[in-house]
């Protein structure tokens, strides 16, 4: 998966549906961190997680665990676990005016629990580096990924994404994104650059490290796919774009053709998501 809000949300939805192992989801996890850790960011989130308060005191990937199967409940028949991809003015799935909208547009991602609508709680993932202050020829790497709980006073309505439309509307997208591409490719020609498309192939490599349930459907792991490829060439192309164009018309005319396609992937990620969760439970 390309993020730790999704791989955790498919691999403990399907835990809590009884298809996969807690391991399974620890194994998930570690694929994004060494160590994992969870904290309430309110008391109210303690409250219906179990997590300790006021004072804060981080628990690790088993705990995060149990701070979900006690917020989903125990008599799910549905998913109880959502996920968000929330940017900067499409906030979809998320309470307006809170902290946890807020951190989750700040992070890119999200999830929603709501065994109890009542008693939702969000998480939102940081990454923690050991920046090895101490000497300066000591690069930075990460060393945990922290999950905080927060309260979530009202979940906003799922707007349903039909799978069958998303992928189709990737379809026009991969065509665009490689049409993109190769214009920004002719123009780096001569330039000192790698070649564009290795570094598209290097990105989609290192997804593929990241493992989904076998009760997947193969349509919404199709359309993850299509859609890691989009935003690969979404990535590169962003990088190529100083270099490939020489003027700052050229270089907007680019931007503008690429950005609709963010969204496009995004919703198509949302959409074959939602197909994994819902398939735990149909199995």
């Amino acid at each position: 998966m390309w993020c730790p809000s999704v791989s955790l949300s498919i691999w403990a939805n399907a835990w809590l549906a009884g298809a996969a192992a807690p391991d399974d989801v620890l194994d998930a996890l570690s694929q994004w961190a060494p160590r994992h850790s969870v904290t309430a960011y309110d008391s109210i989130a303690a409250m219906r997680t179990g997590l300790s308060w006021p004072d804060l005191n981080d628990v690790g990937a088993v705990s995060l665990l149990q701070t979900l199967r006690t917020a989903a409940g125990t008599a799910a028949s549905v998913p109880a676990i959502s996920v968000a991809l929330p940017v900067p003015g499409d906030v979809r799935g998320l309470p307006a005016g809170t902290q946890f909208q807020r951190d989750a547009v700040t992070a890119g991602e999200a999830i929603l629990v709501t065994g109890d609508p009542s008693a939702a709680v969000g998480l939102v993932p940081d990454f923690e580096y050991d920046e090895g202050d101490d000497d300066p020829d000591f690069e930075s790497a990460l060393c945990a990924l922290s999950w905080t709980v927060y309260s979530v006073p009202g979940v906003p309505p799922a707007e349903p994404v039909d799978l069958g439309e998303a992928e189709y509307t990737l379809r026009s997208a991969v065509r665009s994104a490689a049409e993109a591409l190769g214009t920004l490719r002719a123009g780096a020609a001569g330039a000192d650059v790698e070649d564009p498309r290795g570094l598209v192939e290097q990105i989609l490599e290192e997804a593929r490290g990241h493992r989904v349930p076998d009760h997947a459907p193969t349509r919404a792991l199709r359309v993850l796919e299509n859609a890691g490829h989009v935003d690969a060439i979404i990535t590169v192309s962003s990088g190529l774009i100083p270099i490939g164009l020489h003027s700052s018309t050229e270089v907007q005319i680019a931007n503008e053709a690429l950005r609709p396609l963010t969204g496009v992937v995004r919703s198509a990620r949302l959409a074959a998501v939602n197909a994994i969760l819902h398939s735990a439970w149909r199995n």
